[in-house]
């Protein structure tokens, strides 16, 4: 047994029809307008998302800076007063094992002629802090290029809302993006 009636007129039918079309007619453009608003909607959510959290950022941003510029300061610091006399010292005790002894009647042969082992640490220690003062130099020189590059590359407020305008034109209700008609 079928709970549909089936014995309704054409007339019966084609009113409800009529019907069904009228409400899906006044369906669409409101479907429509809902989807325009969700998508305006959310662009202000986002334009105001940024307002909010620019100022933050800059502050953080800062507030990193200030307390990381005391530091590599010390940093420089430690190297200037314990490192650099070791090195000196290196430098002078390695320049006494390299000069040249006066002249002896017998000349050194076989493995006499292989450095002192005191003059092999010596240029390790001079290597050694050769590298390390170069790790400090590049280590400063890669975070004023990371800053610098940070800061060229930071989009401007005015170009990032207009491509967000245009973005928010050129989509639809249902996410698709589309080309403007011309």
């Amino acid at each position: 047994m079928s709970l549909m009636k089936t014995n309704r007129t054409t007339d019966e039918t084609s009113t409800i029809g009529a019907r069904a079309k009228d409400a899906a007619a006044q369906a669409v453009p409101v479907g429509k307008r809902a989807g325009t608003a969700a998508v305006l909607g959310v662009r202000q959510g986002a334009v105001g998302a940024k307002e909010w959290a620019a100022p933050r950022v800059q502050v953080a941003v800062r507030g990193a800076r200030e307390w990381t510029a005391p530091r590599l300061e010390d940093a420089a610091d430690a190297v200037t007063t314990a490192v650099a006399p070791k090195v000196s010292s290196t430098l002078r005790s390695t320049a006494s094992y390299v000069r040249p002894p006066t002249p002896t009647p017998a000349a050194k042969t076989g493995a006499r002629r292989l450095p002192d082992w005191r003059w092999v640490v010596g240029l390790g220690a001079v290597l050694a802090a050769a590298g390390t003062t170069a790790a400090v130099a590049m280590r400063r020189r890669y975070a004023r290029a990371t800053a610098a590059a940070k800061d060229a590359t930071e989009p401007d407020v005015a170009e990032q809302a207009a491509a967000d305008d245009t973005a928010a034109e050129a989509s639809s209700v249902n996410g698709r993006v589309t080309t403007p008609e011309v």
